[in-house]
């Protein structure tokens, strides 16, 4: 445990970042954003990349502050999430430039085939997160790796709650999930969801064929 919590980056502003994080989440939601780090991390050194840890560890750890009480907004939540991410690496002194790519790394990182062409930084809190969530990339790391991660911050029920997470979500913002994978989360989840289609949005545009 102890060579999981030395190789969290211990800058004044990833504490700080950290301390938000705790205050505003359930204990799986916050076990969750650190696991993706950590993978992240392990799957950047897999692929010899160069980032500033910094950034990805705040891009991570906040990646999903928008599920939380206090940052839920009309938006999607990732949007939602980057949004309060990048005000509060402003506040905290972050440059404009380092601000975007945790604002990119945090809109995108449910952002296949996208967010893993960006730079490393966003590229890695995509891939962390996927690797904690659907296990992408874990057979690249030993057993006794990912043991060691999950014994540090266990996934306490993590799908189950994860699951009711993002189903609240759509109930609450159905507008926001069309043409998303939130869609997909409503049509198995949500009795009787309805979310616009490619055709009915199409129906819908006032052009004439």
């Amino acid at each position: 445990m102890s060579l999981i919590n030395h190789s969290i980056p211990d800058s004044e502003i990833c504490k700080k970042a950290t301390q938000l994080v705790v205050a505003v989440s359930p204990t799986f939601l916050c076990h969750h954003c650190i696991r993706a780090f950590l993978f992240g991390d392990l799957l950047g050194q897999r692929d010899r990349l160069k980032c500033d840890r910094e950034l990805l560890y705040l891009g991570a750890v906040m990646h999903d502050l928008g599920l939380t009480e206090r940052f839920d907004g009309e938006q999607r939540f990732e949007v939602d999430g980057a949004d309060a991410a990048r005000a509060f690496v402003l506040e905290h002194g972050l440059s404009d430039e380092k601000a975007e790519v945790v604002w990119d790394a945090i809109a995108l990182h449910t952002s296949g085939g996208i967010a893993d062409r960006k730079q490393p930084e966003i590229a890695l809190v995509h891939l962390g997160a996927s690797a904690d969530v659907l296990g992408m990339g874990v057979s690249d790391m030993t057993p006794e790796t990912v043991e060691q991660v999950i014994e540090a911050y266990p996934r306490l029920g993590f799908n189950r709650a994860m699951t009711e997470l993002l189903v609240s979500q759509v109930k609450r913002k159905p507008q926001t999930a069309a043409l998303t994978w939130l869609a997909e989360v409503g049509r198995c989840c949500v009795h009787r969801f309805i979310s616009p289609n490619w055709n009915e949005m199409l129906d819908r545009s006032p052009f004439a064929e």
